[in-house]
């Protein structure tokens, strides 16, 4: 097992059991205690875990628990739907849009549906779905279905967006720590959605202002691979303040 296989099989089985204990981790894996104490040790710097004496938890303010779309979709509604009209508001006709799967990116594709000539890539079956009474040109990757985020994960979906270029990425995150970047609590959704992030000209984060403060399990990309935010009016000063030193546009809805 390559060194980051063995880091992500760590973080999914503290996302699984809430801790992980360095005796366990080394009868699993077949690795000397040592090296799992270093691993720990290596993902407690990057903010990803806290150490205990035997093991790590969650770091405080972490967000582990992957809930459904219906669950997320009651969420911070009104937010999101002044969201999803702020980000309409950055294509233009004729534009190929990357929509991420999430709550946030299906409202806005609702709003998309004014325009008359798109070109939208998503890896969520939901959206092409919402889409598909359109004169939009939809294309859908393959891969491996989440069902609870309606999302498809995997080498399939990956390897799409080797092969494609949008003009623009709308990204939903679970988790913004300005210091650490964008997250996701499931760990092959932050592969595809890096990925989608290496395709687009411009990278647009979509997230509500209680995503700010909280870190998740998997690390999508840091915040200087973000272009531009668009949040509700509830973020705090100094979240602000932290974005925009990093030269990211925040657009306020």
């Amino acid at each position: 097992m390559l060194i980051d296989e063995r880091r992500h099989h760590i973080l999914s089985k503290m996302q699984q059991e809430g801790r992980v204990l360095v005796s366990e981790l080394s009868d699993t894996l077949g690795i000397s205690r040592i090296t799992i104490r270093k691993d720990l040790d290596y993902l407690e710097s990057k903010g990803m875990v806290r150490r205990t004496h035997g093991g790590a938890i969650p770091p405080q303010g972490s967000i582990l628990q992957d809930l459904s779309f219906r669950e997320k979709e009651k969420k911070q509604f009104k937010e999101k739907q002044r969201i999803a009209k702020a980000a309409a508001a950055l294509v233009e006709e004729g534009t190929c849009v990357l929509l991420d799967s999430g709550t946030t990116t299906t409202a806005i594709a609702q709003e998309l549906k004014r325009f008359s000539h798109l070109t939208v890539i998503t890896n969520a079956v939901n959206i092409a779905a919402e889409l598909s009474g359109t004169d939009f040109e939809v294309i859908i990757t393959g891969g491996t279905l989440r069902k609870n985020s309606f999302s498809l994960v995997g080498p399939q979906a990956e390897d799409m967006f080797r092969e494609v270029h949008a003009d623009i990425l709308f990204l939903g995150v679970d988790g913004f720590d300005t210091a650490i970047g964008v997250m996701t609590p499931n760990m092959l959704e932050s592969r595809v959605n890096r990925a989608m992030v290496k395709c687009a000209t411009r990278v647009v984060a979509v997230c509500d202002s209680t995503k700010f403060g909280h870190r998740s399990l998997a690390l999508i990309v840091p915040p200087t691979a973000i272009h531009t935010l668009i949040t509700d009016d509830q973020i705090r000063d100094e979240d602000v303040e932290a974005l925009k030193a990093l030269g990211i546009e925040v657009i306020i809805a």
